[in-house]
């Protein structure tokens, strides 16, 4: 897409600043491949609250549709439009903010004209015009992109792709770890004992409890690796650690925890949920290519980095900006990475390998390697009775959870898991 540009001093129409960051959004992940959390501050500089929250929905609610939203488009058009022209990225806008937000036709379009201000505003209005006075509707069901549909089905089948296009309709709910003792809010459904789900949309913060610290956020996925630790006295290191959900796992579960990540804005909320529960670590600040602990310790956590596809349900960008050349490229790091962990593990000690992947490189071909280099280390299998109901350790003892598991109470992310016991 284009450079946009406005003539200075240009002034939007109400409504029309949150469509212009939700364009801007829409071009980060798809263009230029940016994860769409971390343009969001970026395109929502200096908007109000509400604006940044619309443009933000709208953004995702494209991403999860984008399939969908482009066929419309291409069925209303003589010629396809370029997947990066601005008249593209508008329709989207506007369709979706008609189609599934419950914008008014005539506000959805009139917000996104002037987004192409010097383009083909004819194009936009004509093609718009002609697919709602047809009554178009999106499936109820989404599309998923072809690229990924056909990576997933090699790896896991067409139900697992067909159970990932049903989740990726709508947000999935909210999650919640409670801390030792706490029982679940009133109206959650309990999947595993500490463990509590409410509907999707609950804020989160309007809770009773939350500024006590009595819970914090967490998908049931990834509170399996830290659950799969169990409790203790010792010292334990949480790698990758940001945002915090596994640390304070560890530290309500007993153990003296280290958590070390790179990222100092993202360890930033680490501290502020360690503040807010209570709950003792150090926190380190730090490249684990270089970082070394002062001493082994008898629990190594690594959340390893990723391409993160396994939370497609809250992030749909990674269906779209994750290429193979990406995954390669994490699948490398994470070698490096385990190794590193895997000398600061006492013997006897356990090290947890999880990555939130539903690439088998970034998981079950990840420990083939690691275990054929590091004879030292053995499989300490997963038992049935660690694990929520309707999720079964694999026959080598490893987790893996994907699309289509826990349907029926909401689903929960993906996720691969393996325990290992240091000789």
């Amino acid at each position: 897409m284009r450079k946009e540009v406005k003539p200075r001093g240009a002034q939007d129409g109400a409504g029309v600043p949150a469509r212009r960051a939700a364009l801007r959004l829409l071009d980060a992940v798809l263009r230029r491949g940016i994860a769409l959390e971390a343009e969001l501050v970026r395109a929502g500089a200096g908007l109000p609250p509400n604006d940044r929250g619309l443009a933000h929905a709208i953004a995702v609610e494209a991403l999860r549709r984008l399939p969908d939203l482009d066929a419309l488009i291409d069925s209303a058009t003589r010629n396809p439009l370029p997947q990066d022209a601005k008249a593209r990225f508008a329709l989207r806008i506007a369709l979706v903010q008609t189609l599934a937000l419950g914008t008014p036709p005539h506000a959805a379009i009139a917000t996104v004209l002037p987004l192409v201000d010097g383009g083909p505003r004819k194009l936009v209005h004509g093609v718009f015009g002609a697919l709602t006075r047809k009554g178009v509707a999106l499936p109820e069901v989404p599309a998923l992109p072809d690229a990924v549909a056909e990576r997933w089905a090699a790896a896991w089948g067409d139900a697992m792709v067909q159970a990932a296009a049903r989740a990726v309709a709508a947000p999935p709910p909210l999650d919640l770890s409670l801390a030792p003792g706490v029982p679940p809010p009133e109206g959650a459904t309990v999947l595993l004992p500490g463990h509590a789900r409410l509907p999707a949309g609950t804020a989160v913060t309007a809770l009773p409890g939350f500024a006590e610290g009595r819970f914090w956020v967490q998908d049931v996925a990834a509170s399996l690796p830290a659950r799969l630790i169990g409790p203790g006295a010792g010292s334990a290191l949480d790698l990758c650690a940001a945002p915090g959900g596994k640390t304070l796992q560890l530290a309500a579960a007993g153990w003296k925890v280290t958590a070390v990540d790179i990222s100092e804005s993202r360890l930033a909320r680490l501290s502020e949920n360690l503040a807010r529960t209570g709950q003792p670590a150090a926190v380190a600040v730090a490249d684990l290519l270089e970082w070394q602990p002062g001493e082994p310790a008898d629990a190594v956590l690594l959340d390893a980095p990723c391409s993160a596809t396994g939370i497609f349900r809250r992030h749909p960008d990674v269906l779209h900006r994750v290429r193979p050349a990406l995954i390669a490229e994490t699948a490398a790091l994470q070698a490096r990475l385990l190794d590193r962990a895997a000398r600061w593990v006492k013997p006897g000690g356990t090290l947890v390998y999880a990555t939130c992947s539903l690439e088998p490189a970034e998981g079950e071909a990840q420990l083939v390697s690691f275990l054929a280099e590091h004879p030292e280390f053995a499989m300490d299998p997963v038992r049935a009775e660690e694990l929520p109901a309707g999720i079964a350790p694999l026959a080598d003892g490893t987790v893996r959870t994907l699309p289509g598991m826990l349907a029926e109470s909401g689903g929960l992310d993906g996720f691969f898991i393996a325990r290992l016991r240091r000789g």
